[in-house]
């Protein structure tokens, strides 16, 4: 697979996890400017932004590094973006990252909830 099927793997996969967890998908791939937030979902009245990362950990280190400040900046102004267009007003919110690591025969999901502050 090369990295943009990789990352369309990931993204597959951890849709099939939050729906299983109960979560309602309400949009992937929300573009705004140069990115996108991979995932938006919600339970009752939180609003979760997920950014996807999949691969294998190796000599650079754990996947869950690949979200870097740079990135956290600007998922922040996507979701921002997001919130000022689509929220309710009384929907709560909050950024995750699930990695998931491995190949479609034999993969691990980790689920970082809050991983960083959104707002």
């Amino acid at each position: 697979m090369n990295n943009r099927e990789k990352g369309d793997w990931g993204e597959e996969v951890a849709v099939g996890y939050l729906v299983k967890h109960g979560y309602d998908i309400l949009r992937r791939n929300y573009r705004f400017g140069r990115g996108e937030i991979d995932i938006i979902v919600r339970k009752g009245q939180l609003v979760t932004f997920v950014e996807v990362k999949s691969g294998y950990s190796g000599k650079y280190g754990p996947i869950e590094a690949r979200v870097t400040p740079a990135k956290q900046r600007q998922l922040k102004r996507i979701a921002g973006h997001y919130i000022e267009r689509h929220a309710a007003e009384n929907d709560d919110f909050r950024m995750d990252v699930i990695v998931v690591e491995g190949s479609a025969g034999r993969h691990t999901i980790r689920h970082y909830e809050s991983a960083f502050v959104l707002l």
